[in-house]
């Protein structure tokens, strides 16, 4: 079974699916730090996460990751890259905060969810072609 269609290029369900799975992470890592921070997740919610889901409608532009939406390194690391800077940016021009701790943490997190499920999909398409 392979990522893509009979044309050569992904299905429409799996860009979708891959859409839908990196904006929930990001919504998920806001909720941790709302949660951690605040602990009302429900409040702020929005305001956190939407500077973060900007950028990474941006990064899935930038990158054009409809053509391998599952790629670690070629769309994965683009769209990791896009929405931390670009996040951090819209935090600092919407008035919120990017103090040092919380883009390390931010970084890190928001790597191992964009690129670390790419990674993990890799290696299971690597081991099912065996």
């Amino acid at each position: 079974m392979t990522d893509r269609a009979t044309s050569g290029r992904p299905t429409g369900l799996r860009v979708a699916a891959a859409f839908a799975l990196d904006a929930a992470l990001v919504v998920a890592f806001a909720a941790t730090g709302r949660a951690t921070h605040d602990g009302d997740v429900w409040s702020g919610l929005a305001a956190t996460a939407w500077p973060f889901l900007a950028a990474l409608a941006l990064g899935w532009l930038v990158t054009r990751a409809w053509r391998g939406p599952a790629a670690p390194v070629r769309v994965g690391i683009g769209v990791w890259v896009t929405t931390v800077v670009g996040g951090m940016l819209l935090r600092a021009l919407s008035g919120q905060g990017t103090a040092v701790a919380f883009v390390v943490v931010a970084t890190l997190t928001l790597f191992a969810a964009l690129v670390g499920w790419r990674f993990i999909a890799a290696l299971v398409r690597r081991s099912r072609s065996r």
